[in-house]
């Protein structure tokens, strides 16, 4: 009988959703993944599982409001979901057919469950089907058993195998998040996405300037606000400054860019400093004659109002190339993205796929926070400049490769590298890997920074690698665990593994949750190394090892990509330890003895040193140093100051994702980041570091209400990047603002001085703090809600 009625809803679930078989649901499931339900790893994931749904179950308990929404509109639902409803509703009832079925469905033990409205699949939360009603997958019927677990899917709360309900898509109720979904679920999501009609506006992204929105739609706008200031608003003591009926202090746009049909405009200058006009109407011919006689400028196109693309064809390391740099990024605290591209042999369009990508990556900083790295990597649709196999970009910092004849955007920045879908699962799982494979494929140390277009793979399916051991290929639930600025040095019978001592809290998270026998960690590129080992994955699959170093220096240390020490060796092997290069990284295996003094030094932070050879040694031994350095490698390079020029390079900085904003007139001030400008203050180590949080969240929306009204003409004098820097030291307090490197005029200043120095003095607590000093970054953007 509940199979009957198990089936009975599946049947229900495809007619009310619009699908009838898994091959309807997404051709990812079957091309990137080979799904094998019955592996050790799925009890893991449902205890994983278990824990996202406790906290999104308390989430709809206590009734917080939700993130950003992913689409305004997406909550109308698609065609064909529609006339699914009207149809029953005009039946009267779930599944057409005779009423002693429809009885015979409602008293069976999911008959009582209520319905998810097609209207609200994705926006609201839906009720769980209790996992004690649900014996079988509720779309193949196949049972549940120890090894095939149930997942609930976060949009309909029905019950599906690993096979079924294995997609994710970004839900409404879960803040913008991505949450596991069927594939009946996630073929509705994506088609009632697809199906919205585009409304006409000028900008590639479909968002209109603030002065034209309110023409073209008068009726307000409603928006969510973000958790962060959720926890704000319910924190009363966190602000005693309150916000006039003119300012507002929201979140960032709700309205899901789209891709644009045509050509963006493009921004060309009047002649006048300071003035642009738009030109929307240029052939693409046109431009790219104009492109390839070499002019000294640019094409400047128009993606947002907030947001650029600046177009050259270039020569680079004698590949013609398109470089499309990104401007404005900055703004939502991403880094901007440079693309050179390799030109194929008599291209006549630009590659406007690009455009499209840079609009989402804008997206998705600006109302999910997800925020682009050195190794992060970023993915695209199926038919990417033209090709299906291209699965994204790779984005690395540039060390030792050339720059020069590029146009570069302002630090800090990143170029990507053009990934293909076989390639994908490294840059998950492990990007230096793949980009120290792309620079031995190309002759370029560490890496090239051009992308070419239709290449082969360069790894093909995972097999015998050792990373299969360390790495979750299938779910990526778990991944090798990697400290910021740990480097491993290999010499002539010598090996040297570098951690920066203020990296240890990072090192005592991984070491927690290390397996007591095995300990693995990733490194980081190593800058201070001339080569570097690669793994190279040949025709039939097996992995060998080689080594890519600068042209035209000797080799003297080599870089790796991981260690792994294990506990395996046993004490009547005759070895004290032992240690080997396996694929592009460094195994060595020593006793449990030995394994439990390392651990001890590591949590200790003492430095610890494994020797390596036979008891009575007949040869020279080898080494293994594990060193704590004081000094990490560089970063923030090339980063300086709006107010005076001075570099921010090695300063810590920690980015605030939509924690603050505020509008007016039009225009709307962000807060970006902020900076700790002395060497000892990191924030991770500070016990009063709440304390500094709230400080400079008071200080940074006292600046911004102090600036409101002018925002305009601070824009209109071309400042639209400003700094707020903040010196405490007891009863010292001095403030500084400026923005293009130098000061904002004295009207301002004294007015941001009362402001600020009431925020300090109205509260105690800040006075007893150390000796800080903090450096607040902010934006002056259009306003296009």
């Amino acid at each position: 009988m509940r199979q009957a009625v198990t089936a009975t809803l599946s049947v229900w679930g495809e007619r009310r959703f619009g699908y009838s078989t898994l091959k309807d649901s997404s051709e990812s499931l079957l091309d990137e993944r080979k799904l094998r339900p019955g592996l050790k790893e799925d009890s893991v994931i449902e205890e994983k599982e278990r824990a996202e749904n406790e906290q999104e179950h308390l989430e709809a308990v206590l009734g917080l409001p939700s993130s950003p929404v992913e689409d305004t509109e997406s909550t109308e639902p698609s065609d064909s979901a529609l006339e699914s409803c009207q149809d029953r509703k005009k039946s009267g009832g779930l599944v057409s057919g005779s009423k002693n079925a429809e009885s015979a469905g409602r008293k069976g033990s999911l008959g009582a469950l209520p319905v998810q409205r097609c209207s609200s699949l994705g926006t609201t939360a839906p009720q769980w089907v209790p996992d004690s009603q649900a014996p079988a997958c509720m779309k193949c019927g196949s049972k549940f058993s120890f090894t095939k677990r149930r997942h609930h899917c976060r949009a309909c709360g029905k019950v599906f195998c690993v096979v079924c309900c294995d997609l994710r898509f970004k839900l409404t109720h879960l803040g913008g998040k991505e949450g596991r979904v069927c594939v009946t679920c996630h073929s509705t999501l994506n088609n009632r996405t697809l199906r919205k009609d585009q409304k006409k506006v000028w900008f590639a992204d479909n968002l209109l300037p603030q002065s034209e929105s309110r023409s073209a739609n008068s009726s307000p706008v409603h928006r969510s606000v973000s958790h962060t200031q959720r926890t704000e608003l319910a924190q009363a003591e966190v602000t005693d400054i309150r916000a006039g009926d003119e300012v507002r202090g929201l979140n960032g746009n709700s309205t899901k860019p789209t891709p644009p049909k045509d050509l963006p405009p493009i921004l060309t200058s009047t002649g006048v400093k300071g003035d642009y006009t738009l030109e929307e109407k240029r052939t693409e011919s046109s431009l790219l004659e104009e492109l390839e006689r070499g002019l000294a400028e640019p094409l400047v196109f128009v993606l947002n109002a907030n947001l650029l693309a600046v177009v050259k064809i270039v020569s680079y390391v004698n590949r013609r190339c398109w470089c499309v740099m990104s401007k404005g990024m900055h703004a939502v605290g991403q880094p901007e993205v440079v693309i050179l591209l390799q030109c194929l042999p008599e291209e006549k369009r630009f590659p406007t796929d690009i455009f499209n990508h840079f609009i989402q990556i804008y997206w998705d900083a600006q109302t999910a926070g997800k925020l682009l790295n050195h190794l992060s990597h970023s993915l695209v649709s199926r038919g990417f400049l033209g090709n299906n196999e291209h699965a994204g970009f790779l984005y690395v910092r540039p060390t030792f490769q050339s720059l020069e004849g590029l146009p570069l955007p302002v630090p800090p920045f990143l170029f990507g590298l053009l990934m293909l879908r076989a390639e994908a699962p490294w840059a998950k799982a492990f990007p230096l890997r793949l980009m120290l494979r792309l620079g031995a494929e190309y002759r370029f140390y560490p890496c090239p920074l051009f992308s070419v277009r239709f290449r082969e793979p360069l790894f093909g399916p995972v097999n015998n690698s050792i990373m299969r051991l360390l790495v979750d290929f299938r779910f990526y639930r778990y991944t090798l665990p990697t400290v910021p600025g740990l480097v491993v040095d290999l010499e002539a019978r010598s090996t040297c593994i570098r951690i920066p001592k203020t990296r240890h809290p990072e090192l005592l998270k991984a070491l927690n949750k290390s397996n007591e026998r095995v300990l693995a960690l990733g490194a980081c590129f190593n800058e201070q190394a001339d080569s570097h080992l690669i793994c190279v994955q040949t025709a039939d699959g097996q992995y060998q090892t080689q080594a890519i170093s600068i042209h035209s220096q000797p080799r003297r240390v080599t870089g790796s990509c991981f260690f792994v020490f294990s506990g395996a060796l046993k004490p009547s092997s005759g070895y004290l330890a032992k240690s080997s290069i396996v694929e592009d990284g460094l195994m060595v295996q020593v006793t449990m003895e030995t394994m439990g003094e390392l651990r001890r030094s590591l949590r200790d932070m003492r430095d610890f040193t494994v020797t390596c050879g036979k008891l009575h040694p007949a040869e020279r031994q080898e080494y293994v140093h594990i060193q704590w350095q004081d000094e990490e490698p560089r970063f923030n390079k090339g980063i300086i100051s709006p107010i005076d020029g001075k570099s921010m390079e090695s300063l810590t900085n920690i980015k605030t994702h939509q924690r603050l904003e505020y509008k007016a007139n039009g225009k709307l001030i962000r807060w970006t980041e902020v900076f700790y400008l002395l060497k000892d203050q990191h924030p991770n180590g500070l016990n009063n570091h709440t304390s500094h949080n709230r400080l400079s969240e008071r200080l940074a929306r006292a600046f911004c209400l102090a600036l409101c009204q002018s925002l305009c003409l601070l824009k209109e004098d071309g400042m639209t990047k400003l700094a707020l820097r903040v010196i405490l030291d007891g009863q010292k307090m001095e403030f500084l603002a400026g923005g293009n490197g130098q000061r904002l005029p004295a009207p301002y200043q004294d007015c941001l001085n009362q402001s600020l120095m009431s925020v300090v003095q109205s509260n105690s607590q800040y006075q007893g703090l150390a000796a800080c000093q903090l450096e607040l970054i902010f934006y002056i953007l259009e306003d296009t809600s």
